[in-house]
């Protein structure tokens, strides 16, 4: 489940110019597995309140509640499945951290992971309901993604004492991230040595993959999640300093993504609806 002020992979910010992110907002959930949904609406400044503790968009809303992050759905599945997405999602970090990783050196990108380490309960109705380990970050941006970065993976694994993150980039200049940090059950993080790059097999787009993994050790797909043709995410299997865990992984190709003939294909995924505003 993705919060959206800016929509950066909605086709009507890009076409908008991205002038006035607060214009594109969008609460981006996917469900996997047989009858899986796909909801990625793109709403007007109408349909966007913060505050200090709560962020709505349109029917939908995150807010904090006694130390917990409790996010509220009801969206409209996108085509080919459309359908009513509603339902609770509760996150309970361990501990939130003060880190920030700048992913630029002009910082016109940083991602902030608040709560790398956390326990989530899902409970969407017939959709399903589950329960386990989880995760809650965020990034800023004040530039489009692909004006700064052609391709990147990234990859959050639970350890036993706390987890892991992986985060590789290409930058458009030529220099290149390549970011591993652990974090303790408390929120400390400490930067620690990234294990080689080692590939996992192409999707169904041909999209190239990789990520982290000790040498002398392969990682593996166990749960194919969003395939597009420019973005990919799994649950991946792999081993760090010794350690095999299951993470969630993500690929994105950026020079794919700025084509002008995806934004038609995305139009269908993503939904405009403007007009949508509180009552109250």
């Amino acid at each position: 489940m993705i919060a959206f002020i800016g929509s950066v992979f909605s086709p009507w910010y890009r076409w908008s110019g991205r002038k006035a992110p607060e214009n594109h907002v969008c609460i981006n959930v996917a469900t996997y597995g047989p009858g899986g949904r796909f909801t990625m609406t793109d709403r007007g400044r109408a349909a966007l309140r913060t505050s200090r503790d709560v962020f709505e968009v349109g029917p939908s809303r995150l807010h904090w509640r006694g130390g917990q992050l409790q996010i509220d759905i009801d969206e409209v599945s996108s085509l080919p499945l459309v359908s009513r997405v509603r339902g609770r999602i509760t996150v309970t970090p361990s501990a939130l951290t003060t880190v920030e990783l700048p992913l630029t050196s002009a910082g016109t990108h940083v991602w902030r992971p608040f709560a790398p380490t956390a326990r989530i309960e899902v409970d969407l109705g017939r959709r399903g309901e589950w329960s386990g380990h989880g995760y809650f970050d965020a990034n800023f941006g004040t530039r489009a993604l692909e004006q700064d970065f052609s391709y990147w993976t990234w990859g959050r694994f639970p350890l036993r004492d706390g987890s892991v993150c992986l985060y590789d980039a290409a930058r458009r200049d030529g220099s290149t991230l390549a970011a591993a940090i652990r974090f303790d059950a408390r929120g400390n993080a400490v930067p620690c040595a990234a294990p080689p790059k080692t590939p996992l097999p192409r999707t169904i787009w041909a999209l190239r993959r990789e990520t982290r993994c000790d040498a002398g050790h392969a990682p593996r797909q166990v749960k194919a999640m969003l395939d597009a043709p420019f973005y990919s995410r799994s649950a991946v299997e792999t081993v760090l300093d010794g350690e095999r865990t299951v993470g969630v992984h993500e690929a994105l190709d950026l020079d794919r993504f700025r084509g002008p003939w995806l934004m038609p294909m995305l139009a269908v995924r993503v939904p405009r609806r403007a007009g949508w505003a509180f009552r109250e």
